[in-house]
């Protein structure tokens, strides 16, 4: 995957403007991201308690991101009920996939312009 496999799921210029470019925070960034994402996803199952408690948790981080659509799917959940979770799992599923390709394209970035 690289840069040309983004969906558009992330808004990856939010997330650079927002870390003033710096590379080190981005990739913490989107560590943190990934992991809530692992994490909460878990638990967005109809069956589980703790759906609505995921879905705040993720509509969070990945605002914090870019992941609008994400965002506003968790919104919608939030507001709709549990019927809306596939809804989120899908827009989960594509911020990942979008944050998998962008930083697969920083790492090959990295290998041709060494960091000083």
């Amino acid at each position: 995957m690289a840069r040309r496999d983004l969906t558009g799921a992330v808004n990856f210029r939010y997330l650079e403007d927002y870390t003033a470019g710096d590379p080190d925070v981005i990739d913490e960034v989107l560590a943190i991201f990934r992991e809530q994402a692992q994490l909460w996803s878990t638990l967005l199952r109809p069956d589980n308690e703790g759906w609505r408690d995921a879905v705040h948790t993720i509509k969070g981080a990945a605002r914090g991101v870019g992941a609008f659509e994400l965002g506003d799917a968790c919104e919608a959940a939030e507001r709709a009920g549990p019927d809306d979770l596939p809804a989120v799992q899908d827009a989960l599923d594509r911020a990942l996939a979008d944050v998998a390709a962008y930083a697969h394209e920083r790492a090959l970035q990295s290998l041709k312009t060494p960091r000083g």
